[in-house]
């Protein structure tokens, strides 16, 4: 079998991969990569994802690339508006030409002697074996699970005699017009959804078990487009990424230091909308603080005009069963519906379910610990794209690409061929990987590697101590070790 070479191989083509492969061949000028993607199309999870209303709970000032300003009106985009904006990027940028559709990223297997990755695909839906090598290993597949969401088994459900569909298994046939509609959630699936789909609808019912706290805001920033007539356009844009960027930050610091004051300024608003004979406490007041969960965003309050309309309702309970009917709940009431909609959650993985070997042995990403938010501890040449979970996404992966390039760049001067982080501190104490306590989070964090009680383990969820670690910090810096396998067995890294 032949094996074809690069320098770096990045798996995944979402808004990760694509910002991986910018970053490398405008850092790294003249090293080889490919992009393996799984699917046949440019843009991951907006790509995968179809149901109606899908949209960024983020705004795309921060959303997007560092390297590429958001010019549209919305600061709050919808699906195809980002799926665009992903795949035009890849395609002025050249990067689409450095793509393998179709591949399947199943192993990656580490020799310390070669200083190489070998890699192991699939190919097309023959499932042809292929295999690759390369010198860096960089994961950008992000952590949803592609080929199934999260469902609970529902007591009575093979007895519902319309339809029941996840929003991740959308397809173009579920006819929801005129229908009553329940949405089982109300997480940012369920939250998008039920303004979207009672458009159209009879009526929508978010049937929850417990509330999320949720924020309306301007679907437009004002302000950004003001000074895209006045100013050039990269400077507009980073400043208005960076006064988005401050307001996140400054909001939930608030949460996190005076619980007390964010849920009195959140329920106030959602009272302000929906008004005073609505039971917001019941309905809109989580039992857990805020930000102890990612906050759903409602663009222009679309939600609770849906249920000032009486288009849509909420309703908070439990439920006992389907029914062939709908869903009888806990406390005796009856939901009639035509179509039941679980937007119940994700399944989440590392590495994409890549399994992975190092000169042998086997890995298991939770027996490891997360090195400044993107390496394994004893794991080389292996970097992965994580996005923070108290803002945007790309915030955090335009900085681990920044590092990576770094890193890449010190080790050729160096004639470095390896880089591996170590941990030999032994009051190093592990904590979970995130400290949310969202379902998706808690029924995954078995699988994913633990932070340490102290930096560069500490994972931290602050965009600017991010930016003097990754892109000002020392690269070696202790921690991390180096080697050139090939002609000598193994070297400790400078400290300074």
């Amino acid at each position: 079998m032949t094996i074809e070479h690069f320098d770096v191989l990045i798996v995944g083509a979402g808004l990760s991969g694509i910002g991986a492969g910018y970053h490398l061949q405008t850092r790294c000028r003249g090293r080889t990569y490919a992009i393996l993607e799984g699917r046949d199309a440019i843009g991951g999870t907006w790509d995968l994802f179809r149901y109606p209303g899908i949209r960024s709970d983020s705004d795309m000032y921060t959303l997007g690339y560092s390297f590429r300003p958001w010019e549209q009106a919305n600061a709050i985009a919808d699906g195809p508006s980002i799926l665009k904006y992903v795949r035009d990027t890849a395609r002025e940028h050249g990067i689409e030409r450095q793509i393998r559709f179709g591949h399947q990223v199943k192993r990656a297997s580490w020799s310390s002697q070669d200083a190489l990755w070998t890699v192991a695909a699939e190919r097309g839906s023959a499932k042809e074996a292929v295999q690759f090598s390369c010198n860096f290993l960089f994961a950008c597949g992000g952590y949803y699970k592609y080929s199934e969401g999260y469902t609970p088994d529902f007591p009575g459900a093979e007895r519902f005699a319309g339809r029941i569909v996840h929003p991740q298994k959308w397809t173009g046939d579920i006819d929801y017009a005129g229908k009553r509609v329940v949405v089982i959630g109300s997480g940012a699936t369920a939250v998008t959804l039920v303004p979207e789909l009672a458009k159209k609808a009879a009526h929508v019912t978010m049937l929850q078990r417990s509330p999320t706290w949720v924020v309306a805001r301007p679907a437009k920033d004002e302000g950004a487009i003001r000074l895209r007539k006045w100013l050039p356009s990269m400077l507009a844009y980073g400043i208005t990424r960076w006064k988005r960027v401050m307001l996140q930050q400054y909001f939930f610091n608030l949460c996190r230091r005076n619980p007390a004051r964010a849920r009195q300024l959140i329920l106030g608003g959602v009272r302000a909308y929906l008004g005073p004979d609505y039971d917001v406490d019941r309905h809109f007041r989580p039992r857990y603080k805020p930000w102890e969960q990612r906050l759903c965003l409602v663009p222009d309050a679309d939600l609770f005009m849906a249920i000032r309309s009486k288009k849509a309702s909420v309703v908070t309970d439990r439920i006992e069963t389907f029914t062939e009917n709908g869903i009888r709940l806990a406390s005796g009431a009856e939901l009639e519906a035509d179509l039941i909609v679980t937007a119940t959650g994700l399944n989440l993985e590392v590495l994409s379910g890549l399994q992975i070997t190092v000169d042998g042995e086997r890995v298991d990403p939770a027996g490891t610990y997360n090195y400044k938010g993107l390496m394994y501890s004893g794991v080389p040449n292996l970097a992965s794209s994580f996005g923070y979970t108290n803002a945007s996404w790309t915030l955090k992966c335009d900085l681990t690409c920044e590092y990576v390039c770094r890193l890449l760049n010190h080790m050729q001067k160096h004639g470095y061929l390896q880089c591996t982080p170590r941990n030999a501190d032994p009051d190093l104490a592990g904590e979970p990987w995130v400290d949310f306590s969202s379902g998706y989070i808690q029924r995954s964090l078995h699988l994913f590697p633990k932070q340490g009680s102290k930096p560069p383990w500490r994972l931290r969820q602050n965009y600017a101590r991010d930016i003097m670690t990754l892109r000002f910090g020392r690269i070696e810096d202790g921690v991390m070790e180096f080697s050139n396998p090939r002609f000598e067995p193994a070297a400790r890294s400078r400290s300074g």
